[in-house]
């Protein structure tokens, strides 16, 4: 599990370390992390495993972060490395400073009446192999300023940029997209994870990440996590040898209409191909037969269930006989009392605070549709814009779990559960079809029945979802069936993996 902490925790865990430590001791083994990452990037990058020669530009702001880049840029320069500092604050860390400049390293000054020449600035950008960002650290805010903005549009392309601890301009929370930050390859960031870098507003501004330890320990929960191919085989329910069908799990599926045919044979293929012990559908006629043709294991018709899927492809406008029929029936199992998985058209029958556990599975748009006709009026920009926010208030709303679908999923459970939420990355681009919210939708539900929380069921579910979309047709178009059949051999081999549950 990658757990990541809040920036008041971090920074107190800091404060602590460092009352027992020689001055700059830190800022010391944090600049060494930096420079050990930075000078095996350069070797790949170079093919000769050496530095000698090689172009870095080091941006430099105030404060701490710009301390380690500084005494990162000479160990560099140590190295054989080309190091040029710029800094773009009116003070920087002067031991830095000093540091850099007695390994040789050429400073440039952005900013104020003594700016050294743009020209020169713009020339020392434009050849840098590698760009390391110290401009901000995790006690910035949001955004950067026009100058630095301007600043950053000579790197160039072939650059590879390197972060300290976050990309400046980016929310260290990780709520809010900023209009104006770095983009980097790779963010070095220290003792663990923050916010920023799982979140969905921030983290495709982060880049590849790599956590440095610098022996400081920190105490009390996080506030986010995400769960690994490691957690699979602890996570993922198992049969035992005096398990049968029934003690699997049973789910049942409300799904389809003759709008939206597709949509219940996705969710029950994806439930069936996730080892459902057995799978119970209910819907109108012309998706019950495409149901018995093609996945012959599936139940048809109501009965014993231990959770339901409600929802796929099932429009509760439809004013048909058959619509009105299975409005009727998604309305039954949402009342049934079990636990539930609630997605697309099932969405639009929540419509005061639930009691039992549930998971609701939006998109970003039926989020702001949910929040609106409950709470207040939001535009699908407003949610993407601050998705963590947004996705917090539904479940505060509904007392649900709540699946926020996207590039990065979230899943987050009411405040009052008092638990860290979760936050998923593990699709490929391509599985952004029609379908594929179905078969997520089968996968969670089929946890949820076999007795996973609606928490657990979510991250497991987005998780392996997205693995199975890269097995399907690893780097290529997948089609959502095809998803649903890479389900097992996906399964099956991250429960080969060593069990090491925390």
């Amino acid at each position: 599990m990658i757990r990541a902490y809040a920036v008041s925790s971090v920074r107190e865990a800091e404060a602590a370390a460092m009352s027992g430590l020689a001055e700059g001791e830190l800022m010391s083994r944090a600049a060494t992390g930096l420079a050990q990452v930075a000078s095996a990037r350069l070797a790949a990058r170079s093919g000769t495993g050496g530095l000698h020669g090689q172009s870095v530009v080091v941006l430099v702001g105030a404060g701490n972060n710009g301390g380690d880049a500084l005494f990162a840029s000479a160990l560099l320069a140590r190295e054989g490395a080309a190091v040029v500092v710029v800094t773009v604050a009116g003070t920087v860390h002067e031991a830095g400073l000093l540091a850099a400049r007695d390994a040789g390293v050429a400073v440039l000054n952005a900013v104020g009446a003594h700016a050294d020449s743009a020209a020169e600035i713009s020339a020392a950008l434009g050849l840098a192999e590698l760009v390391i960002d110290g401009i901000v650290g995790i006690g910035g805010h949001p955004g950067l300023s026009p100058e630095i903005d301007d600043l950053l549009r000579g790197v160039s392309d072939a650059a590879y940029v390197l972060a300290v601890d976050l990309p400046s301009g980016a929310d260290p929370n990780g709520e809010v997209a900023a209009q104006a930050c770095v983009f980097a390859d790779e963010t070095v960031t220290f003792i663990v994870p923050k916010p920023i870098h799982l979140l969905p507003a921030t983290e495709p501004a982060v880049g590849r990440l790599t956590v440095v330890d610098i022996g400081v320990e920190i105490d009390g929960p996080p506030v986010v996590e995400r769960v690994t191919r490691d957690d699979v085989p602890w996570l993922w329910p198992r049969p035992g040898p005096g398990d049968d069908k029934y003690t699997r799990g049973v789910l049942g599926i409300v799904a389809g209409g003759e709008n939206y045919t597709g949509a219940a044979l996705l969710a029950v293929t994806a439930a069936v191909c996730s080892g459902a012990g057995m799978v119970r559908y209910v819907g109108p006629s012309t998706p019950t037969m495409l149901v018995r043709s093609q996945v012959p294991e599936a139940v048809i018709g109501s009965g014993q269930v231990q959770a339901w899927l409600i929802g796929p492809g099932v429009d509760v406008a439809d004013d048909s006989a058959e619509g009105r029929a299975q409005r009727v029936a998604a309305q039954s199992a949402l009342d049934s009392g079990l636990p539930c998985v609630v997605d697309a058209g099932g969405l639009d029958l929540i419509a005061e605070p639930r009691d039992t556990p549930t998971l609701l599975t939006p998109h970003a748009g039926e989020l702001a549709r949910l929040l609106s006709r409950l709470d207040v009026p939001v535009d699908r920009a407003t949610v993407a814009g601050a998705p963590v926010t947004h996705a917090r208030r539904l479940a505060d709303l509904t007392s649900c779990t709540i699946l926020l679908k996207g590039s990065t999923t979230l899943v987050v459970p009411p405040v009052s559960s008092e638990g860290a939420f979760r936050s998923q990355a593990d699709a490929p681009a391509w599985l952004a079809t029609a379908g594929s919210g179905d078969v997520l939708a089968g996968v969670a539900g089929t946890l949820l029945a076999a007795g996973l929380s609606p928490l657990d069921a979510g991250s497991v579910a987005a998780l392996v979802h997205g693995l199975a979309a890269d097995a399907a047709n690893p780097g290529g178009p997948v089609r959502a069936l095809d998803v649903a059949h890479a389900i097992p051999r996906v399964v099956a081999g991250l429960l080969a993996r060593p069990t090491a549950r925390p």
